[in-house]
């Protein structure tokens, strides 16, 4: 048993209950308790963990109650506003609660103590599965609130080298804005138009944004394509350093 269900909740923020063998489950970014509470329910599911990717209260304000009806145990970055934590994570650690190891990955950026969970895919074939936060959005990156945009760009590479079939499961649906911001940078970028029409189904039919892949953000999300040369371009910065050329993508995508 393998499987990841996506809670939407709060509008626009995904939680995620990674269900790692049968009967057992462990959440990530539980922005609110009460859905959780009512999937492990109907799905007879026990909670066995949390893992924050960083300390905003859309990502963790379920954490305390959840906590207190289940027993489970909190893992995340040490921050001095994350409060509840059972252990502290920090980066390349290995965590061995559920079947598969899963990776801590430190990503500094949208807050200086965020991290990723990356799930190794297995020998049979299985992808792996990286659960971003604020980090990694599908066909974009998180605003950078504690750090500089040199600090994001290398996180946001550091993600970019998992392998291309790891599936990406990132804490906020932006999709249709991304997308649409960057048709407005790569406005010839067959793979954006075709991703932003299948999305749009996919809402329209009732489906998640969710998951991505690695190797899809490498074709349709700008923030992994600062190498690209329309981009560059379309900036008017073809020579310029790639994390500048990052730093001046999030300052236009802060004003989209």
């Amino acid at each position: 048993m393998d499987r990841v269900i996506t809670i939407p909740a709060l509008g626009d923020n995904f939680i995620y209950l990674y269900q790692y063998r049968e009967g057992r489950a462990l959440a990530v970014d539980p922005g609110e308790s009460s859905r959780v509470l009512r999937v492990l329910r109907e799905r007879r599911l026990k909670l066995g963990m949390i893992l924050v990717t960083h300390h905003h209260g859309d990502h963790t304000a379920g954490v305390a109650e959840l906590k207190r009806e289940t027993g489970c145990v909190v893992g995340g970055p040490a921050a001095r506003h994350q409060a509840g934590l059972d252990h502290s994570l920090v980066d390349g650690q290995i965590l061995t609660a559920a079947q598969k190891p899963i990776k801590v990955i430190a990503t500094p950026g949208h807050t200086r103590a965020a991290v990723c969970y990356y799930v190794q895919g297995s020998d049979a074939g299985r992808a792996g599965m990286l659960f971003t936060g604020d980090t990694l959005f599908v066909a974009g990156c998180g605003r950078i609130f504690e750090c500089d945009a040199a600090a994001m760009w290398e996180s946001l590479r550091r993600l970019a080298r998992l392998p291309d079939d790891t599936l990406v499961y990132p804490g906020h649906d932006y999709t249709v804005e991304n997308l649409e911001f960057a048709l407005t940078i790569e406005p010839e970028n067959q793979a954006v138009g075709d991703r932003l029409r299948q999305v749009r189904q996919a809402i329209a039919a009732g489906g998640n944004t969710v998951p991505s892949t690695i190797a899809q953000e490498k074709l349709t999300n700008p923030f992994l394509r600062v190498d690209s040369l329309e981009i560059r371009e379309a900036l008017k910065m073809s020579a310029a350093p790639a994390a500048q050329v990052f730093a001046e993508l999030r300052r236009r995508k802060d004003v989209f």
